[in-house]
């Protein structure tokens, strides 16, 4: 396994940061010279925050060892989709967030 330099990390922090800085300010400055916005972009652009979450949540539960583990005995699946119900259901942050952790904790510790 290769070790990474100090300078290499922040170099790599830096790079990430200017990226997403430039990512961002694209879409401002594209969007400031457009007198509208296309009803199709807008409609394209509202998946965003749920394709983000999905980038986040989804590979911990699926994978928390790095292989795919779809199976009885993973208890983030479980407790993912014990909060997905509650979320469907209720359509409550705070109920999925409870049910969730609190799914995932009694698995982990108790069981």
């Amino acid at each position: 396994m290769a070790t990474l330099s100090t300078t290499t990390v922040w170099l790599a922090i830096a790079g990430g940061a200017i990226g997403s800085y430039l990512l961002r300010v694209s879409f401002i400055a594209i969007f400031g010279r457009v007198d509208s916005v296309p009803s199709r972009v807008t409609y394209v652009l509202g998946f965003v925050p749920a394709a983000v979450l999905a980038a986040l949540v989804f590979p911990p539960i699926l994978a928390p060892d790095g292989a795919l583990a779809v199976s009885i005995g993973n208890e983030r699946l479980l407790a993912g989709g014990l909060a997905a119900v509650v979320a469907w259901r209720t359509e409550s942050i705070l109920a999925t967030i409870a049910v969730g952790m609190g799914v995932l904790w009694v698995l982990t510790f108790v069981v």
